[in-house]
């Protein structure tokens, strides 16, 4: 745990998900059934914060997960205190901080590393599609 609060949600606006390095914090492995029951209720109300179908499939990441979970935390631990927390899986990570307007402003995120909402799709389809079709107008080109 670190005293200091990080300013806000270390993935912020990318358009894929991305951490550098290993999981950090307390893994779910090393929790009491009591710290582990509170932690899944934690992710429960963020998977289910959304339709249905895309819940039921958050559901199924959480079981997935089992106990290959961290939970992070920073900042202190006081009503009114600056704080951040994340929640790391293999498939997901979940970020909250509440650290701007003295400790009066959240921002929380579900980030879905394998089919994020930000993930560029069009660049995705630039770079499958119009990249061989160039590839190949090069090569026409070439041999002519």
């Amino acid at each position: 745990m670190d005293p200091t609060a990080y300013q806000d949600i270390l993935t912020a606006a990318s358009r894929k998900a991305a951490l550098q390095g290993q999981p950090s914090g307390l893994s779910a492995s090393k929790m009491n059934a009591r710290q582990f029951d509170t932690l899944m209720a934690l992710m429960e109300e963020y998977a289910r914060n959304v339709p249905d179908q895309l819940a039921e499939s958050r559901i199924e990441q959480l079981n997935n997960a089992g106990r290959n979970i961290f939970f992070a935390w920073s900042g202190g631990i006081n009503r009114g205190d600056p704080h951040y927390y994340r929640v790391q899986t293999a498939s997901f990570l979940i970020e909250l901080d509440d650290t701007q307007d003295n400790a009066n402003h959240i921002h929380s995120v579900w980030r879905d590393l394998t089919g994020d909402f930000g993930e560029d799709l069009l660049q995705q389809h630039y770079h499958a599609s119009h990249q061989k079709r160039r590839n190949r107008l090069t090569a026409a080109r070439r041999d002519a």
